[in-house]
C-alpha cells in the first residue's frame, strides 16, 4: 500500500510502473496514485480531505482552541479501479466492483 509522503508523491509514476512490471497489484487509499499503474485505491477523498484541514486552520487562526475543535472522520469514501492496470496483471475485475467504483479507468 501507499502513502502520502512527499518522496512517495513524487515517486509514483516509478513506483506505478515497477509494481506493474514485477506482476506487483499495487493499491493505495489515495485515488490521484491510481493512474500511474496501481490497481485501485479506497480511502477518503483526498482533495475533500485537504478543503476540510483548511476550514480548521480558518478556525484556528480566527481564535479557534485546536483542543476544542471536533475530531472528524471521512464521511465518503471513494473506490477507483485501473482497468489497465488489471489488464497487465491478468486480473479480472468483478462486475459488482466495476458498477460500485466512483471512477473507473480504462
Amino acid at each position: 500500500m501507499l502513502g502520502t509522503g512527499s518522496s512517495i508523491f513524487n515517486c509514483q509514476a516509478r513506483i506505478g510502473a515497477s509494481a506493474l512490471g514485477h506482476k506487483l497489484p499495487a493499491i493505495s487509499y489515495i485515488a490521484e496514485e491510481v493512474p500511474y499503474g496501481l490497481l485501485l485505491s479506497y480511502g477518503q477523498d483526498f482533495p475533500d480531505y485537504v478543503r476540510r484541514a483548511a476550514i480548521y486552520v480558518d478556525k484556528i487562526l480566527k481564535g479557534a482552541k485546536p483542543a476544542d475543535l471536533p475530531v472528524e472522520q471521512p464521511t465518503t469514501l471513494k473506490l477507483v479501479l485501473n482497468l489497465k492496470a488489471a489488464k497487465a496483471l491478468g486480473v479480472t475485475v468483478p462486475s459488482s466492483l466495476l458498477t460500485t467504483a466512483d471512477e473507473v479507468i480504462e
